[in-house]
């Protein structure tokens, strides 16, 4: 058995910086896919959507078994919710800054009305 590969913060970013890969993250979402059904809706060669797989499965975001000649993908969500829970760390600070942000607006909108009538 092939030992797992711990995916980094780094790859899970570099795997859905990409369109491509993450419309087929969103395809596996769905449910099993095999390589041909991945490639179809971007008009790809199988050998490209291979490339575009392996780069999702170094990332940890899809594991491939081989049925045959069919190459059967499915999303594996954990690395998914690592990078969800990075970014949950800085929602707060954002949402800070946009609350700021709404109340300097609504100032100078009320501002603006009081020096129009």
């Amino acid at each position: 058995m092939v030992a797992q590969r711990q995916a980094t913060l780094d790859s899970v970013f570099h795997a859905l910086a990409d369109p491509t890969r993450r419309a087929m993250l969103r395809s596996l979402a769905a449910g099993e896919r095999n390589i041909g059904e991945l490639a179809a809706p971007c008009k790809m060669s199988f050998a490209a959507a291979s490339k575009h797989v392996k780069v999702l499965e170094s990332a940890g975001l899809v594991r491939r078994r081989v049925e045959g000649r069919r190459h059967i993908c499915r999303i594996e969500p954990s690395p998914l919710a690592t990078a969800d829970k990075w970014l949950r760390f800085y929602e707060h600070f954002w949402n800070k800054r946009l609350d700021a942000l709404e109340a300097l607006l609504k100032a100078e909108d009320e501002d603006r009305k009081g020096h129009l009538k």
